[in-house]
């Protein structure tokens, strides 16, 4: 089926205006245009269909029989037309009314609660749904269009995802207080923390992807990081294995600054290793958000300023 000797939905009202006028003059002041450019948009809709639509006279312009008809069927694809623009504006203020987040773990608990506040204070008309997973499942979730938004902390981001930095973290090296790195004189290299066994996140995870990404830049020609003495999925267990004895761990600063402040666990550094990493806000490649997904990402890079504390350091 093929439209191409259709007139546009404003050409049809404009056929309405001067059936409803009986003048091109009053037709154009009504639709906004100058006499001459509904003259010429009249000629369009001729040369368009085939057939004259309008007859012009010293009394004023009359619909032809062909025009005539015409008009009466434009009014049906108009009152069409009404209701299609209604029903876009329902689902699209259904959209707007609702937000779905999805965001790797040391962002759901430590960034995001804050920012949605935020949000709710400026837009108290919006439902959020957040879902905490690692950043690998962050990316499935906006490609499958589970998500509107995603926030991610690994160390890239895939080519079919667009972002964009909110926020800067640093990971650090923890462990028990009775663990011997928490009393050891000389600093940790990056060659033995690459060989010890460690309390880790899943694969996926955006804190072990950046960790590997770190070894991985220092020490190219190594064996890269020794297999996980544990895998858990979250950092509260992450942490709470370490606080328990079972073994160091990497996890971000936002994770266990009030352990390390507390005594419960020790930071041990590494000089040399680059354990900056950014956190950003994603979604699928060239869909830039819009409404309350565009206001989270607004807020979240506003209001995500954060100075690192002072570790407790070995020694």
């Amino acid at each position: 089926m093929t439209l191409n000797r259709v007139p546009d939905l404003d050409a049809l009202q404009l056929l309405l205006r001067v059936a409803g006028t009986g003048s091109l003059g009053r037709a154009a002041a009504e639709h906004g245009i100058s006499q001459p450019a509904v003259s010429a948009r009249i000629r369009s809709i001729e040369r368009l269909v085939g057939f004259a639509v309008v007859d012009r006279g010293a009394r004023g312009s009359t619909l032809t029989p062909a025009g005539a008809l015409l008009a009466d069927w434009a009014r049906g694809v108009l009152a069409a037309a009404e209701v299609l623009e209604a029903g876009i504006a329902s689902l699209r203020a259904d959209a707007d009314a609702r937000l779905r987040v999805a965001a790797s773990l040391t962002v759901a608990e430590h960034l995001l609660p804050r920012w949605l506040v935020r949000l709710a204070t400026d837009r108290p008309d919006v439902a959020v749904s957040l879902s905490a997973m690692n950043s690998t499942e962050v990316g499935r979730a906006l490609l499958d269009h589970g998500v509107d938004l995603g926030f991610v902390e690994g160390p890239a981001v895939s080519a079919d995802l667009d972002g964009e930095v909110v926020a800067r973290d640093e990971l650090a090296v923890v462990v028990n207080p009775a663990h011997p790195w928490a009393r050891r004189r000389r600093p940790l290299d990056p060659e033995e923390l690459a060989a010890t066994r460690l309390v880790t996140r899943e694969p996926g995870s955006g804190t072990r992807l950046a960790l590997e990404a770190a070894l991985a830049a220092l020490l190219p020609a190594g064996p890269g990081a020794a297999t996980p003495l544990l895998e858990l999925s979250t950092a509260s267990a992450v942490r709470s294995a370490v606080e328990a004895g079972a073994g160091p761990a990497v996890l971000s600063t936002f994770a266990v600054e009030d352990d390390v402040a507390a005594g419960r666990l020790v930071h041990v550094p590494v000089p040399g290793l680059d354990l900056s990493r950014r956190l950003r806000a994603v979604w699928p490649r060239g869909q830039r958000p819009t409404g309350p997904a565009r206001d989270l990402l607004r807020i979240a890079a506003r209001h995500a300023v954060w100075t690192p504390p002072e570790p407790v350091t070995a020694g």
